[in-house]
């Protein structure tokens, strides 16, 4: 029995982090849509270079599309070999990875729903 609460204890706090790294991605790139100076966009490309790293590794054996999204996303973001798109097609690029990051947060609480059998309804 603590061996499946201290597994269903790391769940959560797994859960809970990539919840964080989501969230934070979001609001970066959601941020990179107003003026900023160059730095900030620096910051931006290393903190999702990692952030992207981090859920690729946590999908890549649940899941090998968001794997494939996260590590296409990662290589794409990566700021030591810069790939320059301009700013209009960044902020495109901006604006769906904070659309992916929301919906892979949805889809993600409705995939780890606890779900009742008839037995635990009754109690």
């Amino acid at each position: 029995m603590t061996k499946w609460k201290t597994t269903n204890q790391n769940n959560i706090s797994m859960n809970k982090t990539l919840l964080f790294v989501k969230v934070v991605l979001v609001i970066l790139f959601v941020g990179c849509l107003f003026d900023w100076s160059y730095g900030y966009y620096q910051l931006v490309r290393f903190l999702g270079m990692v952030g992207f790293g981090i859920l690729a590794f946590n999908d890549y054996q649940k899941n090998k599309t968001w794997f494939l999204i996260w590590l296409s996303s990662a290589i794409l973001i990566n700021p030591i070999f810069k790939i320059a798109l301009g700013r209009e097609l960044w902020n495109v690029i901006d604006i769906v990875w904070a659309i992916l990051l929301i919906a892979s947060i949805f889809m993600n609480r409705k995939l780890n729903k606890p779900h009742k059998n008839v037995a635990q309804q009754r109690i």
